[in-house]
């Protein structure tokens, strides 16, 4: 099966997928433990291993011991660099792309790779993806920056997208209006007025603001405020506070959808 999508640059360092990491044990955590055949793949990691190496180590340490990630690259130099790091069965790569290379994954982690494609691509990347996973599989693709300090990703299964959330490094964080540097390709070239994820952009920001006397007390303390000053607002905020307290904000698709 010839591979889909075209070599991303490939950057990638220690740690820089750590947050969506986390977020991926704690939400997505149940699909896998409910699974036959519990099936990963990240889709291309990259220039190194090092992101798909984690991604196993943390489903292995989080969900479940006996999960399976295979990491997939079209630059079959990338798939031969990255062999000395599998460790068959639970970590292996392979040459494939969007129509990932024949398997059936639960979840599909596909980060920093739709950032270089055209928006108009998205939709049709996502459902390539979507129609190949196990029953009941999702996808959850994003970007993030060079460190992992501030990222988004959208949750896809089979009906479409389902959530998007912000993630950041609060201890690092200037004001929210830096992640709008990252949003998914999806949603990044809509941050303009009239579109509802500029709207959310706008309001989060302007209630970390609002929060500012909340900042002798840390950065965790003021995202928490204006975490829940959005929600009080109106803005349809999921999860509870034990996930906003890692720099989260997850809201559903239709909330910060293209108009």
């Amino acid at each position: 099966m010839r591979p889909q999508g075209v070599v991303t640059r490939g950057t990638t360092n220690p740690n820089r997928l750590r947050r969506v990491d986390n977020w991926i044990v704690a939400t997505c955590g149940d699909r896998l433990r409910a699974a036959a055949d519990p099936l990963v793949v990240d889709l291309g990691y990259g220039a190194t291993p090092v992101t798909a190496v984690e991604l196993r180590a943390r489903l292995a340490t989080g969900v479940r011991a006996d999960v399976r990630v295979v990491g997939l690259e079209i630059d079959p130099v990338r798939v031969a660099a990255a062999a000395p790091a599998a460790d068959p069965p639970g970590l292996t790569f392979a040459r494939g792309g969007f129509e990932l290379a024949g398997l059936r994954p639960v979840l599909v982690r596909a980060f920093n790779v739709l950032r270089q494609y055209d928006e108009s691509e998205v939709a049709a990347a996502w459902r390539t993806v979507t129609d190949r996973l196990a029953p009941g599989g999702a996808l959850v693709e994003g970007t993030c920056d060079e460190l992992g300090r501030l990222g988004s990703w959208v949750l896809v299964d089979a009906a479409g997208p389902r959530t998007l959330t912000l993630a950041a490094r609060l201890a690092t964080l200037e004001t929210p209006a830096q992640l709008a540097e990252r949003l998914p390709k999806a949603l990044i070239h809509r941050n303009v007025p009239g579109e509802r994820v500029h709207d959310l952009i706008r309001a989060l920001d302007d209630a970390w603001q609002a929060a500012a006397g909340y900042a002798p007390f840390g950065p965790r303390q003021r995202w928490l405020r204006a975490v829940g000053a959005l929600k009080q607002a109106g803005w349809p905020v999921l999860d509870r506070p034990h996930r906003w307290r890692q720099g989260e904000l997850t809201l559903p698709w239709p909330a910060v959808a293209p108009r």
